[in-house]
């Protein structure tokens, strides 16, 4: 056991080292004044102006139209898939609600995916939608939470920067530097980068076997850098073609959390305050901590289940070798519960394990990870969730000192509070609301798997994923129908941005504030006590939000199994 705490361990200081080394030059693409070369030629294609200086309505508002307009142009090519070339299985094209979901998914960073893509996608398809949205999806995440830290950071400013040259820097300096050699670091490990749709193989028996390939490396590249998820394959990557040794699956892992971790780091060094970005930086890793070891200790000890032996039918302490259903045999369950844990806490929605499989008390924290949306969480908009529980922390202490509540130098008023709280609310809303919906939709029982808790959790699951733009499933509910595909469609298009636009406004609201000098009654924020205070509201809030659901279901199944009650 303690073999793997050392891995554990290993693995978060290397995460740490990384963090600082990825956060000084995500500090510079966002700082710098001089644009390379080639990013000016990209503001000639697209005919904008680097110079111009936007306030937030309009940096927002170029973020809405361009992701519609790049959502309509993924929707269309879905739709006209079956004229495309390099489609050499003959794939039709999708629905329309069908290609609606996809496009909405991965434009929103989401890319859950309601279909198999390996056998309803071409390899035109799988480059120019599927791996153009994550590019696009992530990208833009990346950039808004630069606006949002320049925001925050400036003084008597009417504006957050510039949103075309936030997304062509990013683009430029980060994702496609850091996919290009991550794709040779695929292709190095057995990983497939091909435009032939499949080959044919001889088996022992003597039969032919077709084997599907395409363009893997590549997209699995951008779909661990920029946090997006989805697969090439309706396995993701517990397929050996997405993820065929336990090192891509550890180097997965890192790249899940690089970006994410590393923007803590670029938030302390854009406001001159490294304290305060190890600080948020701390917060996050205790809470992963805590729920990777609630996913472990819960899949080592099994189900009580299976742990009943003999006539009499009494328990022993753990289920003999663990709970190793749905797992890869290849990682195990101590790598698998680190990328349950990672893939959640970073809003990724990669798999590598059927999270479906995962014992009660293993599968509240992918749950819990996804309602809270904060730890780590997605590229970009990680960092402005943990932001808008920071605002929160220091208005409930200022609220207990009898002292307008400050935030890094700057009042935090009732505008602010009010934007805060539609962000905050935004999250639960979509999530319990859809899910409440869907619970009483006369055809929803025809697509679950299971009855009773069980059956609820997948519903459950489903609109946290798509509302925390994750993407991951529990696999048990058949989502590819008109309903779900529309819902869960709107889902991803509210969680991502009635959360990310309210927060924007926050943003421009405090760049135009004068810095408070500090005085007596300031409430340090880059203290270990803060850190402690904003885990302490992060919990409660998400607790008081989703704990009466998650009783419903996983807190449920649990007790059933205690007493021994087999599902439905």
């Amino acid at each position: 056991m303690w073999m793997v705490w050392l891995e554990y361990a290993g693995v978060l200081v290397i995460v740490t080292a990384l963090t600082a080394v990825m956060g000084k030059w995500l500090a510079y693409c966002f700082t710098g004044d001089s644009h390379w070369r080639i990013e000016r030629w990209s503001y000639r294609l697209i005919g904008v102006n680097p110079d111009e200086r936007m306030g937030w309505q309009r940096y927002g508002g170029v973020l809405l139209l361009s992701n519609a307009l790049m959502m309509l142009l993924g929707y269309l090519l879905l739709r006209m898939q079956s004229y495309l070339p390099l489609n050499g299985l003959g794939n039709a094209a999708q629905s329309p609600d069908l290609a609606f979901n996809t496009a909405a998914s991965f434009i929103t960073n989401t890319n859950w995916q309601a279909y198999a893509g390996e056998a309803s996608l071409s390899n035109a398809t799988q480059m120019v939608v599927i791996t153009f949205l994550m590019f696009a999806g992530s990208t833009a995440g990346v950039a808004v939470g630069a606006g949002f830290v320049r925001g925050i950071a400036r003084t008597h400013a009417a504006d957050v920067g510039n949103y075309w040259v936030d997304f062509v820097r990013v683009l430029w300096r980060v994702m496609l530097p850091l996919c290009f050699v991550l794709a040779l670091f695929h292709v190095w490990q057995g990983v497939p980068q091909t435009l032939t749709t499949q080959v044919q193989a001889s088996t022992l028996e003597g039969g032919v076997q077709n084997i599907l390939m395409g363009p893997i490396a590549s997209l699995e590249s951008i779909k661990h850098i920029g946090t997006n998820g989805g697969g090439f394959f309706s396995m993701n990557s517990a397929h050996p073609f997405e993820n065929p040794t336990p090192l891509t699956n550890i180097v997965h892992i890192f790249s899940m959390l690089l970006i994410p971790a590393a923007l803590t780091y670029a938030f302390g060094s854009m406001l001159l305050r490294r304290r305060q970005g190890w600080v948020l930086f701390g917060a996050c890793m205790v809470m992963f901590i805590g729920f990777l070891a609630l996913t472990f200790s819960a899949e080592q000890r099994g189900s009580d289940l299976l742990t009943r032996s003999g006539a009499d039918q009494t328990l022993s302490s753990t289920q003999p070798g663990g709970n190793m259903e749905g797992k890869e045999l290849r990682f195990g369950i101590a790598d698998t519960a680190l990328f349950v844990t990672t893939t959640t806490a970073a809003t990724t929605g990669s798999v590598n394990a059927m999270h479906d499989s995962l014992t009660p008390l293993g599968s509240i924290a992918p749950l819990a990870l996804m309602m809270l949306n904060s730890v780590f969480g997605g590229d970009g908009v990680g960092l402005i969730n943990l932001i808008q529980y920071a605002i929160l922390t220091v208005f409930v202490a200022g609220m207990m000192i009898g002292r307008t509540p400050e935030f890094l130098g700057k009042k935090i008023e009732a505008r602010e509070i009010k934007l805060v709280m539609l962000s905050v609310l935004a999250h639960p809303l979509c999530v319990l609301g859809f899910t409440a919906l869907a619970s009483v939709w006369p055809d929803t029982v025809a697509s679950l798997n299971n009855r009773g808790a069980h059956g609820f959790s997948e519903v459950l699951y489903a609109y946290t994923s798509a509302t925390a733009n994750n993407g991951s499933a529990f696999a048990g509910l058949n989502a590819n129908t008109p309903f779900f595909n529309t819902t869960l469609g709107l889902a991803m298009l509210a969680g991502r941005f009635l959360t990310m636009l309210p927060m924007l406004a926050v943003a421009g609201s405090l760049a135009a504030k004068a810095t408070v000098p500090t005085g007596p009654g300031t409430f340090p924020t880059a203290t270990p006590l803060f850190m402690g205070l904003l885990i302490f509201v992060i919990l409660v809030v998400g607790g008081l939000t989703f704990l009466p659901a998650l009783a419903l279901g996983p807190v449920v199944e649990h007790l059933q199994m205690l007493a021994g009650q087999t599902l439905p």
